[in-house]
């Protein structure tokens, strides 16, 4: 069980560390976007360059047009910044000192919630507005299957309380 702490706990700050420079990228992009703050535009204005604060240095680079920024941009952004946010409270699950309890059978509900039904709906509305790679659908397939695997931990959660509340009622 020490080798779960330790490998959970590396895991939750890489997958915080991860969530906050994810939506702290977004955060900054809609910022930049919204206010053309430190935003270059070039090719004509087909491309934009955000760059990295008070400088000229380019950050990121997209493409200049509403439905590639709404959908494969700022989306991507956010619900990755959520991903692994979701993901660090699931790791943070298993180096507690309890593991069985309803605050952590919540964390892996919402996790697993994310992943089944966010995904497909995001990429199927994207679709209708940018062109969707073939590569995207096997990273939807993906987050299903975590989904999927973390509802059946969950579950595994839900049985361990539920044991675990017996046990303490006899002894």
């Amino acid at each position: 069980m020490n080798q779960t702490k330790i490998i959970s706990t590396v895991l939750f700050y890489i997958c915080f560390v991860l969530s906050g420079g994810y939506l702290i990228t977004a955060v900054y992009s809609l910022f930049c976007l919204a206010t053309d703050f430190s935003v270059t535009p070039y090719k004509n204005g087909k491309f934009l360059h955000i760059n990295y604060p008070f400088t000229e240095q380019p950050f990121l680079n997209i493409e200049n047009n509403y439905p590639y920024i709404i959908f494969s941009f700022m989306l991507v952004l956010f619900s990755y910044g959520i991903f692994f946010w979701l993901s660090a409270k699931v790791f943070k699950v298993f180096f507690q000192p309890k593991l069985f309890t309803k605050e952590h059978i919540t964390q892996l509900k919402r996790f697993y919630l994310f992943n089944i039904f966010t995904p497909l709906p995001i990429v199927i509305i994207a679709s209708f507005f940018v062109e969707v790679e073939s590569m995207i659908w096997g990273l939807v397939f993906i987050h299903f299957m975590l989904g999927i695997f973390c509802l059946f931990l969950a579950n595994i959660f839900k049985q361990g309380l539920h044991l675990q509340n017996e046990q303490d009622l006899f002894i």
